[in-house]
């Protein structure tokens, strides 16, 4: 018998794997199954991007060899003015800015670069799962800061132990929020943040990547806005959401060139970096027309707009979000003596639609769900007609 290691052994079953597997079951059975479950984009990658890939590959076959791991300097030199330009925050392109191979594996890799066992992370509850499960990689402790509905989905800083803030090292922080589409509507968040992390001589980690993916004239801010940010954390950001390039696998990290140091030698250790030819599409990614960026909003909220009203018409009210891909929904009132997964694996068998349990988010997501807006529009009439079955 071959025996994982405990680390990996100590990790729950991965959220997404587990709902795959139902669905599988689901559809060997001919159910037509609607995924709403992962927030993997239904939209293609904007056709520019495609077209400087293409001419890439068949064209300059040296992009063929292995990459530079930080990242090529002028894709990391576009990325420091796109931060200028977005929002007015000066990055060196050769110390302050990487290139990772997506930002899920570089947050990964961030807490095997900086957590010994036994070392302690501030993690939010809920939130996106690799947030708390590279620390258990890493063999850190996670000490769960709550985010309630009642606090805007904002944790309460002041309510963290002094023994615990004292000890830990690391501090995530998402806004857009995933799974809870929360935004910070201020900097007055950030800059509390930034104060506890000098107090305490923690790294703060800012998840950003849905800062593009906003609704209603909402504008997202990035932590590294308030002054002293870039002496105490880091940010990171992906191009999966903005530009549809999920499946491309690139992200990126901006913020203290020291505390990126130690991530790129992690990396150096890890990974080759991502493809020459990938870097490339993310120049004319984030140099080209932005048009794209507001397309791909109007469909988000379109769809948003078609999912609150049908579920409000069935009795089922849910926040409407400012941000991100999903909504947030409480469990509805007729099945809360079920537990979000429960009531998920009840959900996909009666009505063949997949989402994803708030559990999976961490405890403090019991009793919601995670509704991920990420098929054509005409199939949410079907999945509001599904859910008819089970609401009336």
């Amino acid at each position: 018998m071959y025996e994982a290691s405990d680390r990996l052994k100590s990790l729950p079953p991965y959220l997404f794997a587990k709902i795959k597997k139902l669905k599988d079951e689901i559809r060997s059975k001919g159910v037509d199954v609607i995924d709403l479950d992962m927030g993997n984009p239904d939209r293609p990658t904007p056709q520019h991007i495609v077209d400087r890939l293409c001419d890439t590959i068949k064209n300059h076959p040296s992009t063929h060899r292995y990459p530079q791991a930080k990242g090529m300097p002028k894709l990391r030199s576009v990325i420091s003015k796109w931060y200028s330009e977005r929002f007015g925050v000066e990055i060196d392109p050769e110390k302050e800015a990487l290139v990772l191979v997506g930002s899920k594996e570089g947050i990964c890799h961030f807490s095997m670069t900086y957590m010994n066992p036994g070392d302690i992370a501030l993690v939010p509850d809920p939130t996106y799962p690799v947030h708390f499960n590279g620390v258990y990689l890493a063999g850190g402790s996670v000490y769960g800061m709550p985010l309630l509905e009642q606090n805007g989905y904002i944790p309460d800083l002041k309510a963290i132990p002094q023994d615990i803030a004292r000890k830990a090292k690391i501090m995530f922080i998402c806004y857009p929020h995933n799974p809870t589409t929360a935004v910070v509507e201020n900097l007055d968040f950030y800059r509390e943040v930034v104060e506890f992390a000098k107090k305490n001589n923690i790294i703060v980690v800012s998840d950003i990547a849905y800062s593009e993916l906003t609704f209603d004239g909402y504008v997202a801010p990035s932590f590294l806005q308030v002054p002293g940010a870039m002496d105490v954390g880091v940010e990171f950001h992906s191009f999966s959401k903005s530009y549809n390039m999920a499946g491309w696998r690139m992200g990126f990290a901006v913020g203290n060139a020291e505390i990126l140091a130690n991530l790129e030698k992690f990396k150096s250790f890890a990974d080759y970096g991502v493809c020459t030819a990938i870097q490339l599409a993310g120049v004319v990614a984030l140099s080209g027309p932005q048009d794209c960026i507001e397309e791909t909003r109007q469909v988000y909220q379109r769809r948003r707009d078609v999912m609150l009203e049908g579920l409000e018409k069935l009795g089922w009210h849910v926040n409407k979000p400012k941000a991100t891909m999903y909504l947030w929904a409480p469990v509805p009132e007729k099945y809360k003596g079920m537990g979000s997964m429960e009531f998920s694996e009840y959900l996909l068998r009666e009505t063949g639609v997949a989402v994803s349990p708030g559990s999976g988010f961490g405890k403090h997501g019991e009793g919601y769900l995670r509704i991920a807006l990420v098929t054509h529009e005409t199939r949410f009439h079907d999945v509001l007609l599904r859910f008819k079955k089970i609401l009336k």
